[in-house]
């Protein structure tokens, strides 16, 4: 399951420091986004969700092709041109202080499959309140739990960093994500039927959707 699959500022995360609640960055400043927590999905395994790191550059390059060829839900192709590992670590190093915004990796039998988190929509006064959420899992881990425990995850942050709203967007045909979506609390509040244009189905309608956090 997916919505776009990284929004326009890619990936945003953050060092882990504590193991729960609210902890502190390298930098001394009072976070909202330190995760570290396991969940149990419903096949019985156990899931870590914990924040991304700078060490984490290469496997988040490897499950973001994975994902990219596995579905077409998602913004970009596989053969589209990407960040370099190096261009990773630059931008994980530059994203972990960042005060409010997020990255989180779901990790499964020591193996990262799937990737979650939170961008600013703005650094204006009018629009700090608003935060855009994306999310993007390998194939085989659908239905399992996995979607459901990262976008919690980060609607957890987004209330401890005082968000009021978050947003996405979801390919309408991508019914197990609306499902989700809607069933956690999300409403649809319009839709772009010329969202995307995929090379094998033509257009794709997106489907705007919204949570209310106050």
């Amino acid at each position: 399951m997916g919505t776009i699959d990284y929004f326009p500022t890619r990936h945003l995360p953050l060092r882990y420091h504590k193991s729960n609640g609210v902890g502190k960055n390298n930098t001394g400043r009072i976070n909202a986004y330190e995760i570290h927590k396991t969940v149990t999905l419903k096949n019985g395994k156990t899931c870590l969700l914990r924040n991304a790191t700078l060490n984490d550059a290469e496997s988040v390059l490897a499950n973001f092709d994975i994902v990219r060829e596995e579905t077409d839900y998602l913004l970009s192709y596989l053969d589209e041109k990407g960040f370099s590992i190096d261009d990773e670590k630059v931008f994980l190093e530059n994203k972990e202080n960042s005060p409010d915004e997020v990255q989180i990796c779901a990790v499964i039998d020591n193996r990262l499959v799937g990737m979650a988190g939170l961008s600013k929509i703005g650094v204006q006064e009018k629009l700090r309140h608003r935060v855009e959420f994306g999310i993007s899992i390998e194939k085989r881990y659908w239905g399992l739990g996995v979607g459901r425990a990262l976008t919690l995850s980060c609607i957890d942050c987004a209330k401890k960093a005082s968000y009021k709203q978050i947003e996405l967007e979801v390919v309408a045909e991508n019914q197990n994500a609306v499902n989700l979506y809607e069933s956690i609390g999300f409403i649809e509040y319009g839709r772009n039927p010329r969202g995307f244009i995929s090379r094998y189905t033509g257009y794709q309608e997106l489907i705007l959707m919204r949570l209310e956090l106050v």
